[in-house]
């Protein structure tokens, strides 16, 4: 069992995510030139009998001190809204009342917290080594980097900054709605955001308490919006070799159920915003916190 808290400015009580928090999303007359991912057409069925896929937690987590659905704060990059739905894989039933946490790195792959080690892709560090090294190894590394978000253990926050992250609460339909911005990459990973689902705690005037993490994932965005996204400023200025889908060390090659998001976006200007949606079927018995 482990023990969160989210501390709320002022005590302000907690409230639960409106209408907005929908799946639903009927295409309208303008929206004949928007993009679908290429999931599974079955993504959005409530399957009871499939988990979502565990990951690592990765080194920045940073336990939701930010009670809030836009977690955009002033970070530039493309609009997303990230529509999500909780439900028990046992039951199909939706996980009201559950807490979500997402976090990820900026259009040129900073983690909040983290800027002195996450490997952002516009300027380099002032103090960044020259010359050629010696003695580097040649075999090519498997697994995941320790620097941005896949493993490598836990790091201690270097700064107070806390862009990109942010917690909620699912409503009686177990949706809840997030507004950021479309990730960027680093060294080493596919684009990607982390979750985790806490339960069986209790919301109160200072925030959510107690209960255990049932759900430690990532989500992960298609090629083609990746690659869209690529000639967007700020992230056309990444001078970060990106890591494919199918490349990635994390993301486990299986649709939604790994945590391939649906996205919806107007081809021909992806500028506009993303919407992103994913069910994501969890057991509320187990706890998955991902740092083993």
């Amino acid at each position: 069992m482990t023990r969160r808290k989210v501390v709320v400015a002022g005590g302000a009580a907690v409230v639960g995510v409106g209408a907005a928090g929908a799946l639903a999303m009927n295409a309208s007359a303008d929206e004949t030139t928007e993009a679908t991912s290429t999931a599974s057409a079955s993504s959005t069925a409530e399957t009871c009998y499939k988990l979502t896929s565990e990951t690592t937690e990765g080194p920045y987590y940073i336990d939701a001190d930010k009670l809030r659905q836009d977690i955009t704060e002033d970070k530039e990059g493309i609009p997303l809204t990230l529509q999500l739905k909780v439900i028990d894989a046992a039951t199909c039933k939706p996980l009201a009342d559950a807490a979500v946490d997402i976090w990820h790195c900026d259009a040129l792959g900073l983690y909040s917290g983290y800027e002195s080690f996450s490997q952002g892709g516009g300027t380099a560090p002032t103090d960044a080594p020259t010359g050629t090294p010696t003695g580097t190894p040649t075999d090519v590394p498997t697994g995941e980097p320790p620097s941005g978000g896949g493993g490598g253990g836990h790091e201690e926050p270097t700064s107070d900054t806390r862009y990109l992250r942010g917690t909620w609460k699912t409503d009686k339909k177990g949706c809840v709605t997030f507004k950021t911005v479309f990730p960027g990459w680093y060294q080493g990973r596919t684009v990607h955001i982390h979750t985790k689902v806490h339960v069986d705690g209790e919301w109160t005037d200072a925030g959510y308490e107690g209960g255990h993490t049932c759900h430690t994932g990532q989500f992960f965005f298609d090629e083609e919006a990746v690659l869209l996204s690529a000639e967007v400023e700020p992230y056309s200025t990444s001078t970060t070799t990106r890591t494919t889908l199918t490349e990635d060390t994390i993301y486990d090659q299986s649709g939604t159920t790994g945590g391939l998001l649906m996205l919806k976006y107007h081809k021909k200007n992806i500028a506009k915003g993303v919407t992103a949606s994913l069910t994501m079927g969890v057991d509320t018995d187990a706890t998955n916190d991902g740092t083993s």
